[in-house]
């Protein structure tokens, strides 16, 4: 129960129990919560101050409100570390999920300006890839990417299919992966993606671009990724420097 002699707020309290009611499945996944009433009961505190809380939670995508049905809880966030350089597939097969790709474009054009600059091309054309990401059939994200065709003549859309663009790199060619820098950012979904990412025009998104390197330095890739904000957050372990 609540500790009404504690310094802190009683919502907070509230979305501290909730959590943990969460977490430990008493509250499982997709199913509804007490109602407001329920809970102020429970509580014994008002029902404004356990909504504030709802609130609160609904706010942080612990909880979601569908009208007329109640307040439910939202499906766990995959944790993606911004340590290390692995690809979608690699890192839904280390969580025990299945990954997918649904190839909508795979040609050869010529680059513009900007990713000439970017990938370092004085000449010669790039594969545009445009793929919808999932994981156990539920999409992720989209990425779009510019691959020098020089650096992989023989790459086709039958090459990728069923193996991450990473994979075949070190297991189908002499390159490796040294690095890549990436830079991640907020934003909102514009129509032509949120249809794909079954989400609605609005919603929260996370834009990713990366810029992979070879082992020699050379970029072979530039990435932009749109994640789904409800499904996917980073995390990052930091060092004080001395």
């Amino acid at each position: 129960m609540l500790n009404k002699g504690s310094p802190l707020p009683m919502y907070y309290q509230i979305e501290e129990d909730l959590k943990r009611k969460i977490e430990s499945g008493i509250y499982n996944y997709g199913e509804a919560i007490p109602s407001e009433r329920e809970l102020s009961e429970t509580y014994e505190v008002s029902r404004m101050t356990v909504r504030q809380a709802i609130s609160n939670m609904v706010r942080n995508r612990i909880l979601y409100r569908e009208k007329g049905r109640g307040t439910f809880v939202a499906e766990e966030k995959f944790e993606q570390p911004l340590q290390g350089v692995t690809s979608f597939s690699e890192d839904m097969k280390r969580r025990g999920l299945t990954p997918h790709n649904e190839l909508l474009i795979f040609e050869k054009q010529e680059p513009d300006e900007t990713t000439k600059d970017i990938l370092q091309l004085k000449e010669g054309e790039v594969y545009y890839l445009k793929r919808i990401r999932y994981a156990d059939e539920e999409p992720m994200a989209i990425e779009e990417t510019f691959i020098p065709v020089h650096l992989f003549p023989e790459l086709d859309a039958d090459r990728l299919e069923g193996v991450s663009f990473y994979e075949y790199i070190e297991t189908k060619t002499a390159h490796s992966i040294e690095r890549a820098r990436q830079t991640i950012e907020a934003g909102t979904a514009v129509l032509e993606e949120a249809e794909p990412l079954s989400i609605e025009e609005g919603d929260a998104i996370l834009r990713i671009e990366r810029l992979g390197y070879l082992s020699a330095g050379v970029p072979f890739e530039r990435n932009t990724s749109i994640y789904r904000s409800d499904r996917y957050k980073f995390i990052s372990d930091m060092q004080r420097e001395k």
